[in-house]
């Protein structure tokens, strides 16, 4: 409360910074207070919060002493840090200490601060004070234009600036429906919203030109809430309206429910441009640090959206836009998610498959006589009518063929020779180490016999720095072994437990853990992984000089235990040793191989996991390499896993993994050739790693065909000449990349592989003879499956201590 005092100090020139010339006056209580006093001789209320705008020094000690002798709880903020300083807690008003110096003087640093506050939301609508050291007309004038609500000298009395304070606080107040706008978010209220968006679908269609709803939801709302309480909803909808705002015109309306969700309207825009602005919403959102309740927070927005075409009635449209957010909320993948009529009421549904369960397996099973069919039969008959029409496709194709294959061995040679120059890690980090964290995503009930050996493995690793282990996993019922993990988190605070309620995939699991670790980057590693004890500090070498993301090398720790788990510790070898620090070599850019792999933390935020994607770590790259991200390979980076134990096991992996390679191929590659962001010679690795991979296993299957119709048009196979010098060479040539790889693969392996030399000598003569044509023929398998629409994940079995389990 103010009260009422009859002497006069304007002739004093610091009267109203300096309080030697006013008695103290007590502490009144706040203006919330139900039970405060009034005095009759100031009809004013006890005072509000206030907060103080300066820079520090004998000013704004001398207005804070001031501010407080007459009620008010006064906090400060230097210019810049209102934003952040509201947030903390909500002023009732603010009060500004513009520029000293000579009156009249152009006062640019009150402009700042006026500008700094009304560009903020929640600062939009709070009484703002200017202490002005001129009272100069035009200098008042031109800070009233630009916002501030009040402009007082410095000589006035403390008095008078507690009224013009009250002043401001006595404004009839009016329950936040009943305004057009929310005054603490500069939001249309939840009503008001819904009357604009009834009020644009009034509008006939034609003059309409589109138009799309979409409705925010934030993936951490329930975690903020269960600390913090429901006032982080408003305040979680001011911050993703500040980002929406920053991006200019992407949005012509915002508004906010009592849910904390964000409403967006946007009439007269197309779907595709309404998807982009809010995927660049998104990936703004996630790649932001918010303050919420005075913490430092990371949001994950999660959006449904669906066009104004079509809605005739506005809540219900909303209501439509919250069950896609449902399903936005599954993913975490930072995608918009169109609303469809199967997602109403369950938001835990999948779509039904394009095949019924009961064809699936037959199409499976027929899928190699399909592929021979199309890869053999079709061709044959082809070549033999061109024949008969007067064109030698054939003879043509035979030349196609042979080019093809020598070019694949080329290919495979130069990975090899670059290789061997592979740049390497620097000695010393660019930055001191700062706090790090690893993912391990599990399914738990795959990984219950070795998680524990796992976690175990990464505690005993040695970071110079923080490290927290966060263990993000997802399991459909308890098991025994989350007691022991838990036992583990008593005793090691650095491991985190993470359960991931309601999550399918790997994907979801790390893209729930992104928004939890507390390191400036992350190690994403799958739950049978044993990294170096290094790794983490080598791992800085590279992100802090320069790189965004560096893959490690993966090495097998079970290859003793089948003939299979052998060949896959070599082909390993092949991999991480020399393919992939080859191809970056030669290509200018990494890739990262889905474990083992470390991320800057506001890249991986901004990214995510898709989990559609059968290999979400191929995407991710690709996203994150057309963002304009650096990517590095380091095999001297180790991380040690299991390898699939049986051939069927090894047949689903790579199966996988070739339609994975598949859907980054159609999704990614044309869009990548396109992109100024990639060089000429980046774009020729994607051509080769996402076209020609593909087209490969189709083209060495045309070999058949052509010795049918080269056959068919002699008069028989003994007719054939099969000693063309070209072609002996060529063959020769093509059959001599397998061992040469093999070679370097030895060359360049870790010490404890390198010492196991029958182990390379199998894999050459199994690659060289079956390997290369089981993987071709996994890849066209793959191919048919994808154009078929099965897209089922089929877990990996392993052996690990005379114990089955799978691995996703």
């Amino acid at each position: 409360m103010l009260t009422s005092h009859h002497h006069n100090s304007k002739g004093s020139p610091t009267a109203l910074l300096d309080d030697a010339h006013h008695p103290v006056r007590p502490a009144h209580p706040r203006r919330d207070d139900p039970t405060a006093p009034t005095d009759p001789a100031d009809g004013s209320r006890g005072g509000g919060h206030v907060l103080l705008v300066g820079l520090p020094g004998p000013r704004l000690e001398r207005l804070t002493r001031t501010l407080r002798s007459t009620g008010h709880e006064v906090s400060h903020a230097p210019p810049g840090e209102v934003d952040r300083r509201m947030g903390q807690a909500q002023p009732d008003a603010i009060v500004a200490l513009g520029e000293q110096g000579a009156p009249g003087a152009h006062d640019e640093r009150g402009l700042e601060v006026i500008r700094e506050v009304r560009t903020v939301p929640a600062g939009r609508a709070l009484p703002l004070l200017m202490v002005t050291a001129t009272p100069e007309p035009a200098a008042v004038a031109e800070m009233l234009h630009h916002g501030a609500d009040d402009c007082i000298p410095e000589a006035s009395d403390p008095v008078e600036l507690s009224a013009r304070i009250e002043a401001k606080l006595r404004r009839v107040p009016v329950p936040v429906e009943n305004l057009l706008r929310d005054p603490r978010t500069g939001l249309y209220s939840h009503p008001h919203f819904l009357d604009e968006l009834d009020r644009e679908l009034q509008r006939p269609e034609a003059a309409r030109h589109g138009g799309v709803l979409a409705v925010v939801g934030v993936a951490e709302m329930a975690a903020l809430e269960a600390r913090l309480g429901q006032r982080v909803r408003r305040e979680v909808a001011e911050r993703l309206a500040g980002v929406a705002e920053r991006l200019g015109s992407f949005c012509d309306r915002l508004g906010w429910d009592d849910d904390g969700h964000l409403l967006m309207l946007l009439p007269g825009v197309d779907e595709e441009t309404a998807r982009r602005g809010l995927e660049k919403f998104a990936a703004t959102v996630a790649g932001t640090r918010f303050i919420v309740a005075d913490e430092n927070v990371r949001l994950t927005p999660a959006i449904g959206w669906l066009p104004l075409t079509g809605c005739a009635d506005g809540d219900r449209a909303t209501g439509q836009a919250r069950d896609a957010v449902q399903e936005a909320l599954r993913h975490r993948d930072l995608r918009p998610v169109r609303y469809a009529p199967w997602m109403h009421g369950t938001p835990h549904r999948h779509r039904r498959p394009p095949l019924s369960t009961l064809i699936r397996p037959v199409v499976s099973a027929l899928s190699p006589l399909l592929a021979l069919l199309l890869g053999v039969a079709v061709p044959f008959v082809l070549y033999r009518q061109a024949y008969e029409l007067g064109f030698d496709l054939g003879s043509g194709m035979y030349w196609v063929v042979v080019a093809g294959l020598v070019l694949s061995a080329l290919l495979i040679v130069l990975e090899c020779l670059f290789s061997l120059d592979a740049v390497t890690r620097p000695e010393t980090p660019g930055a001191p180490y700062p706090p790090a964290s690893a993912v391990i995503a599990a399914y738990l009930p795959n990984e219950a016999a070795t998680i524990v050996d796992t976690v175990e493995s990464f505690l005993r690793l040695d970071y110079p720095g923080e490290l927290e282990i966060v263990l993000a996993y997802n399991t459909p019922h308890p098991l025994p072994v989350e007691d022991t993990l838990r036992e583990i988190a008593v005793r090691d605070p650095r491991l985190v437990l993470l359960p991931v309620a309601g999550s399918t995939s790997k994907a979801q699991n790390i893209n729930a853990a992104v928004t939890r670790v507390r390191g400036e980057f992350v190690g994403i590693f799958d739950a049978d992984h044993h990294p170096a004890r290094h790794s983490f500090r080598d791992a800085w070498h590279w992100l802090s000089n320069g790189h965004d993301v560096v893959q490690g090398h993966c090495v097998i720790r079970n290859g003793d235990s089948s003939r299979v788990a052998k060949l896959v510790a070599v082909e390993f070898e092949a991999i991480y040793a020399v393919s992939h620090p080859g191809r970056t070599r030669l290509y200018g850019f990494g890739v990262f191989g889905g474990s083992n792999g470390f991320w800057r933390t506001d890249l991986l935020a901004r990214t995510r996991m898709h989990g559609s994607m059968l290999t979400e770590d191929i995407d991710s790259t690709l996203r994150a390499l057309g963002e304009g991200a650096r990517f590095a390979v380091d095999r001297t980076l180790i991380s040690r896993e299991l390898a699939p134990t049986t051939l069927k096991a090894l047949w689903n992996q790579r199966s996988r993994w070739a339609q994975g390679w598949l859907q980054v191929s159609l999704k990614h590659l044309w869009r990548g050739l396109r992109s100024p962001v990639f060089t000429i010679r980046q774009k020729l690795g994607l051509l080769v790693l996402l076209g020609w991979r593909e087209v490969q296993p189709w083209l060495t299957l045309q070999i058949l065909p052509i010795l049918l119709y080269a056959a068919w048009k002699a008069g028989g196979l003994q007719r054939l000449d099969w000693a063309v010098p070209v072609c002996v060479l060529a063959m020769l040539f093509t059959m001599a990349a397998g061992p040469v790889q093999a070679l370097f693969a030895w060359r360049l392996a870790v010490p404890e592989l390198r010492g196991r030399g029958p182990w390379f000598w199998s894999y050459l003569f199994v690659s060289t003879f079956f390997y290369s044509h089981f993987k071709n023929m996994v890849a066209r398998q793959a191919h048919l499956k994808e154009a078929l629409g099965d897209r089922q994940w089929r877990v990996t079995p392993r052996v690990v201590a005379t114990k089955a389990v799978a691995r996703r």
